[in-house]
């Protein structure tokens, strides 16, 4: 198979080898919603347990488990050091702050709820970023705990830029991860 030329070519090469009908959502994006799925229950049976003290909640934590763990064999077959981990971790806090901003918008708290969905966004796509190898550790710095340098930082995620081609071209890691998703994995194609 020949080296795709740009980002773009290489996610489209991997959406169309995995779609049964290119209309359909990508299979990719159905399936990292259902691991999220999978992960919540995992979750709820154990408070289940401890809440009810029945250990049958607790003895089918094990199949969700290795039904999670294969389903994300098939999102992220390869991968290096803590990825698989970190990558479950971007699912599950996504799904979860998912979970609280719509309890948070049913109780009339609405730009509360629209930044917790922009931040499960953001978890989601640096997810996709992870595990499509777009993320160079050098563009991840450690900050110190300074609210300064969190806000210099989060204006330069958010600062566009005009590139040769006159195209908007987003600055900062987190902003071109979501640049990516919005353009490559788009769910609504049609």
């Amino acid at each position: 198979m020949n080296k795709a030329k740009n980002v773009k070519e290489f996610v489209e090469r991997i959406d169309n080898s995995k779609k049964v009908n290119p209309k359909d959502l990508s299979s990719d994006q159905d399936l990292t919603i259902g691991i999220m799925n999978l992960i919540s229950i995992e979750e709820h049976l154990v408070f289940s347990g401890a809440k009810t003290g029945k250990t049958s909640f607790y003895d089918l934590i094990e199949q969700v488990r290795e039904l999670r763990k294969t389903l994300m064999q098939k999102v992220i077959p390869q991968y290096e050091g803590e990825v698989w981990c970190i990558s479950k971790h971007l699912l599950a806090s996504s799904m979860r702050l998912m979970e609280v901003g719509t309890k948070q918008q049913s109780l009339g708290h609405k730009e509360q709820a629209y930044e917790l969905f922009n931040q499960a966004y953001d978890l989601y796509c640096l997810f996709w970023g992870l595990n499509m190898n777009m993320l160079n550790i050098e563009d991840v710095k450690w900050v110190e705990d300074k609210l300064e340098d969190v806000k210099k930082l989060s204006a330069q995620a958010d600062t566009i830029v005009k590139n040769e081609t006159n195209e908007e071209k987003p600055q900062g890691t987190l902003a071109r991860m979501k640049a990516f998703v919005r353009k490559a994995v788009d769910c609504c194609i049609e």
